[in-house]
């Protein structure tokens, strides 16, 4: 059988699913105890939680926006490599999605299931030309008895036209997962730690919702300062509840024969609500790895420091995911030794003005930056003369000062400065 001009043979050695070992349980769970609660909190409805949204979507948004690049290794620098079919691969990974939306699909699914598959096409010749993202809940993971990887791919997981189930081999899939806690081959979501949070901030804002759509004031008990039957008592609730409730509340209501209204819900005030919400985003965000602040979460920083800030995101949140992403990709492609994915970290990355001009002058001072380097990170054209970097005439070597100092002293019809040179010339030419 054939899948995608790739020769698929089926094996008789017996297959196992590797999320039904003794590592991972079979009844997941949301949060831990809630199967025995029978409670479900679906990723759907976490989801609708600002907080996970804002983290899923940041962390994506944002490896989504780094250019993917191939580099090759030459005189031990790496250089960009633009005429390779690779290269095509990670401009337009697929007939539908160009790398950016590739990226954030990728990082959605990992960030939502704890896994990302994608399924290598090849052409006549072995050589993969396109990677499509499947739906993770389609596919499912599987290990022989001579602990060979393949995986299940479903109807609908990669074409209609295809039959019901496929079993391909690990060799064209490229598979990365997180928090591979009870199995090496399966990933956990990071939704898994923070359902609780997730789920107590959406009944927060459920209640607030309702709070503040009964005209901010709390339920409450209608009292009689005597005996009253049970169907003056459902007569007096269903007027009250069609005039001064809903769409009504907050108009006057006028009660007579001593009854007397007592609200017995706490206030939004009483329960803390906003520091109940915030505490459960901070947690969210604690999960996700990713500073409360830029999911609008927690306390803006005391200080204005945007390279800072980036710098603090990068390496608490992003660059393990860059870095496995790269990782998966030189593997997955098979790309040859001297050849490496790498994410552009520039537009991450990005100092303000006043810095950008202080370290470029500060690159180029010491002698290792080019002006027309420079100008290039500024999107500025080449200048004449700008081509090789540049050092001040007085700069020595330490080898000539070394001599300097153990040398006799100079003749006396030299200057210091002269004999200096001179020593200088001397150590150049041995």
């Amino acid at each position: 059988m054939k899948l995608f001009g790739l020769e698929i043979k089926r094996r008789t050695k017996a297959l196992q699913e590797a999320c039904s070992s003794g590592w991972w349980p079979v009844v997941r769970d949301p949060y831990p105890g809630a199967w025995q609660q029978n409670k479900e909190l679906t990723a759907g409805e976490q989801l609708a939680f600002f907080a996970v949204f804002s983290c899923i979507t940041l962390i994506s948004n944002d490896v989504g926006k780094l250019r993917p690049r191939l580099m090759a290794y030459q005189d031990g620098i790496k250089v960009p490599v633009d005429n390779s079919p690779y290269a095509r691969v990670l401009k337009k990974p697929n007939h539908y999605q160009n790398h950016i939306q590739f990226k954030e699909t990728w990082m959605i699914s990992k960030l939502t299931r704890g896994n990302t598959v994608a399924l290598k096409v090849r052409d006549n010749r072995g050589m993969i030309t396109a990677l499509y993202i499947l739906d993770y809940h389609r596919v499912k993971v599987l290990v022989s008895d001579s602990g060979e990887v393949f995986y299940e791919l479903r109807r609908d997981a990669i074409s209609k036209q295809q039959e019901e189930v496929v079993t391909v081999p690990a060799s064209e899939v490229i598979h990365d997962r997180i928090n591979c806690l009870f199995h090496p081959l399966i990933g956990i979501s990071p939704l898994y730690a923070c359902s609780l949070s997730a789920g107590m901030g959406l009944e927060i804002q459920q209640n607030s919702r309702k709070f503040f759509a009964n005209g901010s004031r709390p339920g409450g008990v209608l009292s009689a300062p005597g005996a009253i039957s049970d169907e003056t008592a459902a007569r007096l609730k269903q007027q009250w509840d069609a005039n001064y409730t809903g769409d009504n509340a907050g108009k006057v209501a006028v009660v007579g024969d001593g009854l007397k209204y007592e609200p017995m819900v706490m206030t939004a005030h009483d329960a803390q609500m906003v520091e109940q919400l915030k505490m459960s985003a901070e947690t969210v965000c604690s999960v996700f790895h990713v500073p409360s602040h830029m999911a609008i979460a927690g306390q803006e920083p005391n200080y204005n420091n945007i390279q800072a800030l980036n710098l603090q995101y990068y390496a608490q949140c992003l660059q393990s995911h860059i870095e496995q992403f790269e990782t998966v990709l030189d593997e997955g492609l098979g790309l040859p030794d001297r050849m490496t994915v790498e994410l552009d970290l520039d537009s991450l990355l990005r100092m303000d003005t006043k810095t950008q001009a202080e370290v470029a002058a500060a690159e180029m001072g010491a002698g290792y930056l080019a002006p027309d380097e420079a100008r290039r990170r500024r999107n500025l054209p080449p200048v004449p003369g700008g081509d090789t970097p540049y050092m001040q005439q007085q700069n020595y070597s330490l080898a000539a000062l070394s001599r300097r100092d153990n040398a006799e002293p100079p003749a006396d019809d030299l200057d210091d400065d002269e004999a200096l040179a001179a020593m200088a010339e001397g150590a150049d030419d041995e």
